[in-house]
């Protein structure tokens, strides 16, 4: 194994590249550049960030395990949750870097930016924090692939459970970007397909927000059931402490907290947590091959452990290595449209998911898990955090490719 490390810097976002994995005929192969796109130091660094990092690096460490044809480089960067900022570093990756595929892109803004460029030089992104259906919707490309959830699958899911639970009436408290305008937007539909009704909503400025207090008491007046909360990473868990410290919860309303993560819940603590619904893909605990997958991850880096966008960043690099392999690397590097058709042609199957498939709108078809905090009696341990509740298999999950607007499908 070869560590290469330089900097550089674009944007003012530091470039710093990963390691290095090269085959056995170094001079024979050109050199596969992955790039992970993502916050590193904000909102969502906990969620995404170096772990995201770290998944990549264990994918690359995986296949090179089952097939040492390829040298593959990981670098990352730091794109501030901002869209000119992404899409900056993006066009330097693919320049100027040979960068051949950008992973995660968590800020739904920057993902939509960054996936435009990726279509327009036919490379490739693969997005694993990135929410917005758009991405495999209006916006779809033959570039793009969208791994983990989206905000119609965590809406329908989440949503119709809780109002089937009672909570009917809704307020919503909102991020002002792209992503938790879509996250509203689909719950929004999903509340009222279940019979529910929302009484009210508020967008907040992102990101920089950390005071929720104003946002917090206009939902508590309004009467609502159910304080829905369409954002992410620390907002939500900001969110949820501050809903407890006005006394919200647990008593004067249900909480639906649209996007959280084990991550998320380990900030909150159990005591504060316990009971809410959430919808994932991944969860560590699931089985025998979720959980020798994070024994593999935490031993690279045990002050991280695995969520669903780091699932989704190890098994999307994990899958496009394979089809880099099956294809040759110069034709991979030549020719994105091609690489992400072969990756669709090819069935998927890692341990953070196990057996799946590929839409050809570019929508990863991954089975959605409706869980629930555990109570603190309950955990047996610092991440048992959630408990089964059900299944929806992932053709059932998502927005349907019909109902989606994605312009390239044949009709």
């Amino acid at each position: 194994m070869i560590i290469s490390r330089r900097t550089a810097i674009a944007s003012g976002a530091a470039l710093i590249a990963g390691r290095v994995f090269p085959a056995r005929s170094q001079s024979a192969q050109p050199v596969i550049k992955l790039g992970v796109l993502n916050d590193q130091s904000g909102p969502f660094r906990d969620v995404t960030g170096p772990g995201s990092t770290l998944a990549v690096q264990l994918a690359v460490a995986d296949f090179m395990a089952e097939n040492k044809s390829l040298n593959v480089e990981v670098i990352f960067a730091d794109h501030q949750n901002k869209a000119d900022v992404g899409a900056e570093i993006a066009r330097q990756w693919f320049d100027r870097d040979g960068v051949d595929v950008i992973l995660d892109l968590p800020n739904s803004s920057v993902a939509l930016a960054v996936a435009s460029i990726a279509k327009d030089k036919n490379k490739i992104i693969i997005g694993s924090g990135a929410g917005s259906n758009e991405l495999t919707g209006r916006q779809c490309s033959p570039n793009t692939l969208q791994w983990t959830y989206d905000t119609y699958m965590v809406s329908k899911s989440t949503g119709a459970s809780v109002v089937k639970s009672g909570g009917d009436s809704w307020f919503f408290i909102t991020a002002d970007y792209a992503f938790g305008k879509a996250l509203q937007h689909d719950a929004e539909a999903a509340v009222k397909a279940a019979g529910g009704k929302v009484v009210g909503s508020i967008a907040y400025p992102f990101p920089g927000t950390t005071d929720f207090s104003s946002f917090l008491l206009q939902a508590q007046s309004s009467g609502a059931k159910v304080l829905a909360l369409a954002n992410a990473g620390d907002d939500t868990v900001n969110c949820i402490k501050q809903a407890h410290e006005f006394g919200l919860m647990p008593n004067k309303m249900k909480v639906a907290a649209l996007s959280t993560q084990a991550t998320d819940v380990r900030a909150i603590g159990l005591d504060l947590a316990q009971g809410l619904y959430l919808t994932e893909p991944f969860y560590w605990d699931m089985n025998a091959r979720t959980r020798a997958f994070t024994e593999r991850y935490v031993k690279l880096g045990p002050k991280f452990w695995p969520d669903q966008n780091h699932a989704g960043c190890y098994a999307g690099a994990l899958h496009y290595l394979r089809a880099v392999a099956a294809i040759g690397a110069a034709k991979a590097k030549a020719d994105g449209a091609a690489t992400v058709a072969q990756m669709k042609s090819m069935p998927v199957d890692d341990d953070c998911f196990g057996k799946y498939s590929i839409r050809a709108d570019g929508r990863v078809l991954v089975d959605a898990h409706l869980f629930a905090v555990k109570a603190p009696a309950e955990s047996k341990g610092t991440w048992d955090v959630f408990k089964l509740v059900s299944t929806i298999p992932g053709a059932d999950a998502f927005k349907p490719m019909s109902e989606g607007g994605c312009s390239f499908i044949a009709k």
